[in-house]
């Protein structure tokens, strides 16, 4: 969702969104964009988050990765109660600027429950029904 608040130029046309030289994110009806984040020395997804137009502004001006809480409703920059913070080494957004891709340098464990990622989990693929495989710990 743009604003005149909005800190990026409104999107433009399909052409423009996957050609231009402009950052014009595309947020969605709640004003947020998904991001998808990694360890950017051994690629391993780390979590998936959420930001606002602020919080990219911001992760954009520090180089820290700066996230928006749905559940909490609040602006948080990772790390700020846990210590395990995460530095931004690159940053990209997909071609029709709806999600961003940012590479990370990540002190600690990335996820809450103290694991190096939050996709500590595997879907058990089968006929059988859905169900959760736990890793080896």
């Amino acid at each position: 969702m743009w604003t005149p608040d909005t800190p990026f130029a409104p999107p433009g046309t399909k052409l423009a969104l996957e050609e231009g030289p402009g950052l014009t994110p595309k947020f969605d009806v709640n004003g947020l964009i998904t991001a998808v984040v990694t360890d950017a020395a051994c690629g391993e997804v780390l979590m998936l988050a959420h930001m606002n137009a602020e919080a990219l502004a911001r992760s954009i001006a520090s180089g820290d990765a700066w996230y928006y809480s749905r559940s909490r409703q609040r602006l948080w920059r990772k790390g700020e109660t846990s210590g395990n913070t995460q530095r931004i080494v690159e940053m990209r957004i997909d071609c029709d600027q709806d999600a961003i891709w940012i590479k990370v340098e990540q002190k600690g464990p990335a996820c809450h429950t103290e694991r190096k990622s939050c996709f500590y989990r595997a879907v058990a693929l089968s006929a059988a029904g859905p169900g959760l495989i736990s890793p080896e710990e």
